[in-house]
């Protein structure tokens, strides 16, 4: 893990400080095995640690293997099915509205990569410690499910929502 002042994410690609690109908090480079946080989140702990349990997620996602990563897809579907809207972070939001109605069906780039992102955010949410957070805007009862998820998964019973 390294910080690194003013990211930005341009052309797939995060670059530290300048004008060009798009603000981001950090960044996960799986094949190197690298978190780049955004220096300034050592101002804000609580954020910090969401951010990075994000990024940290990123990993397990990765290693989670496909049974487990089927099973939130399915939790997903359900949620989806029965009209939740919202999300527990801007980067699984902004994929969620993105999608379109082939999306889930085909297993597409973009249902695979919202799939990710909202766990990632999830496990963020749960794990973090942040209470409540502008960015948290999934139905309390659709945050109960994925944390009944989480606890499944990690046997922890003292998750919060």
């Amino acid at each position: 893990m390294r910080l690194a002042p003013e990211l930005r994410a341009r052309d797939g690609r995060l670059i530290s400080g300048g004008p060009s690109g798009v603000p981001v908090h950090a960044g996960s480079f799986l094949r190197t095995r690298e978190i780049v946080l955004e220096s300034a989140l050592l101002d804000q702990p609580v954020e910090f640690a969401r951010i990075f349990l994000h990024e940290l997620f990123h990993f397990v996602w990765l290693r989670a293997g496909n049974p487990l990563r089927r099973s939130w897809e399915a939790l997903l579907e359900d949620e989806l099915r029965s009209g939740a809207r919202g999300e527990l972070g801007w980067s699984a939001d902004g994929r969620k509205r993105r999608l379109g109605p082939r999306d889930r069906a085909s297993r597409s780039r973009r249902w695979r990569e919202y799939a990710c992102e909202s766990f990632c955010d999830s496990a963020a949410c749960l794990l973090g410690g942040a209470g409540d957070h502008e960015e948290f805007t999934l139905a309390r009862r659709v945050r109960e499910n994925r944390r009944r998820w989480f606890q499944s998964l990690l046997g922890r019973p003292a998750l919060r929502v």
